[in-house]
């Protein structure tokens, strides 16, 4: 019955409040999950047996005490991204949902998607709650649901319900948070279906992108195509059902972030400090100077994944190793910093070898951090300054993008090479940035250009690092493949490219399109799709 009734309302469900009529009874106060009726909860997939961790607490949903406006039909939750909580796996993402009435009985029902995200990590878990209120604090059990996940190594289907209490009352900041949640939804870029792109052009054949053949629809979260300034969407498939809020869909960033945060927080700093990019690891960050291997690694070759630390050359061999759980499952800074700065012994000049290693990004965030700091003080917040207020508003990025996996301590060290929630929206208009407008917001350029022509494959003096194969590039935090065998063209072609853990891609085609998917499947086949991208415009010349 609740994905019944979600996908009822799922169409209205990132629509402008104000094009919504109201209902008879107005969501305006605390909701709180109090005693749990019942609960399911079935293994799909879990090799680390996680299910039983903690005595069995990821089975169960973390407290939920949360407030709430609503305007029309819309329920607006007033925080968005990750939530911190007690609860040892689970934090909550909630994004907005719907009203309806229930007629003949006095209440109103709403909908409302959410997401848990695991703690310290950045796996996620898509479902929806649903109740019915009254005016006057009268509600019904919350029931919850989730078939769906982007998360490789932890795969469940969820569901039960809990009592709850309602206790209706003025939010503080209602006006305001009303007012951002329609311009967001007034911002959104035009959503259309592979259909629509089918009528449109009939002459593509849209079943090469999402191919089933590349990556297995049980795996795949959501794809889209990025096109003319619209975003064809498909996917969005549970083991459910379609889920209802497909444009809520919260996804992880994984090592999407190396490019999204890192490479853009570099190129924006390289904007307004045009010599950043040369400047001593170990010259700001203390932890990385007793080993002696940071001393002559520039900004620039961490962010090329190219410092000449590492135990093995092999391609990921280190990313992937036991050793690597010293720097993923600690909490706190003085932990990650430690493994990130000590751990790997040189073995090559800076700047001549691409071996990846998230580690490195996560000294580069702390190095860009501590630079900052000594231009503009140490009270300012780098995440703010240098992406949110001038990029990611402007471009009208979803909340939850506001909030970033960062240490759990007074440190706050954010990640950067992973840690990020996007929507649709999101990655499309992000691609639309990068791909379409070089960086400009508005007119005004925004990044160091020369770093993000190197980062596109623009500059042919500026290819980056060989990476794992003669056909795989890594450049300012952006991969590239070489599709001149795939498309037959005469010279080589290269296409840029974000991947993230599990089989993540956007891949922002030289001809002005994108195609990205998010699956956890751990496929990265695209090439299908850049086919067909290019007989709709070829980009063998570009």
């Amino acid at each position: 019955m609740l994905w019944r009734v979600a996908i009822l309302f799922a169409s209205l469900a990132l629509l402008p409040s104000a094009a919504l009529a109201g209902t008879q009874n107005t969501f305006e106060g605390r909701l709180t999950l109090t005693k749990e009726r019942s609960s399911t909860f079935t293994v799909v997939t879990d090799p680390n047996n996680l299910a039983n961790a903690f005595g069995g607490a990821p089975k169960h949903l973390p407290p939920f005490d949360f407030t709430f406006v609503q305007s029309g039909s819309t329920l607006i939750p007033t925080l968005r991204g990750a939530v911190p909580s007690s609860h040892p796996l689970w934090e909550f993402v909630l994004e907005p949902g719907t009203v309806t009435d229930q007629p003949g009985t006095g209440m109103s029902q709403a909908s409302l998607p959410f997401t848990l995200e695991e703690k310290n990590e950045n796996c996620t878990h898509n479902g929806v709650l649903s109740f019915a209120f009254r005016n006057d604090g009268t509600i019904s059990d919350v029931s919850y649901k989730i078939a769906a996940e982007t998360c490789t190594y932890f795969q469940f289907d969820t569901s039960g319900s809990f009592a709850a209490r309602y206790k209706p009352g003025k939010v503080a900041k209602a006006k305001q948070i009303i007012k951002a949640y329609k311009h967001e939804a007034s911002t959104l870029l035009p959503t259309k279906t592979f259909a629509d792109l089918k009528t449109l052009h009939p002459e593509i054949d849209v079943t090469q992108f999402g191919s089933p053949f590349e990556v297995n629809p049980a795996d795949m979260t959501f794809y889209g195509l990025v096109l003319d300034g619209v975003n064809y969407l498909g996917g969005c498939n549970t083991r459910a059902a379609v889920y209802p809020f497909c444009g809520s869909m919260i996804a992880p960033s994984y090592s999407v972030a190396k490019s999204v945060f890192a490479s853009t927080m570099a190129m924006r700093l390289s904007k307004l400090y045009p010599k950043v990019m040369g400047q001593k690891i170990a010259g700001f960050v203390p932890e990385c100077v007793a080993s002696g291997n940071w001393n002559d690694v520039t900004f620039a070759n961490a962010l090329d994944m190219a410092t000449g630390n590492y135990n093995s050359s092999l391609t990921e061999a280190d990313e992937f190793s036991a050793d690597m759980s010293q720097f993923f499952l600690p909490l706190t800074h003085a932990d990650k910093i430690a493994f990130a700065c000590n751990h790997f012994p040189r073995k090559s000049p800076p700047g001549t070898l691409w071996v990846y290693h998230t580690p490195d990004t996560y000294n580069l965030a702390t190095a860009m951090r501590a630079f900052y700091a000594t231009k503009v003080g140490a009270d300012h917040e780098f995440y703010s300054d240098l992406l949110i207020d001038p990029i990611w508003q402007p471009l009208n990025l979803h909340p939850a993008l506001n909030v970033t996996r960062r240490t759990y301590d007074d440190v706050a060290e954010p990640f950067a090479g992973y840690g990020l929630t996007l929507l649709p929206d999101d990655i499309a208009k992000l691609a639309i940035f990068l791909n379409n407008n070089h960086g400009a917001i508005g007119g005004t350029q925004m990044l160091d250009s020369a770093m993000l022509d190197a980062a596109m494959q623009r500059n042919p003096g500026d290819p980056g690092l060989r990476a794992g194969s003669d056909d795989l590039r890594y450049n300012n935090g952006y991969w590239a493949f070489n599709a001149q065998a795939t498309l037959g063209c005469a010279a080589p072609t290269w296409i840029p490219f974000m991947s993230g853990y599990g089989g993540i891609t956007v891949a922002l085609l030289p001809n002005g399109m994108t195609y990205y998917y998010v699956s956890d499947g751990n496929s990265y086949a695209w090439s299908r799709a850049v086919i067909e991208a290019n007989k709709f415009r070829p980009f063998c010349n570009h």
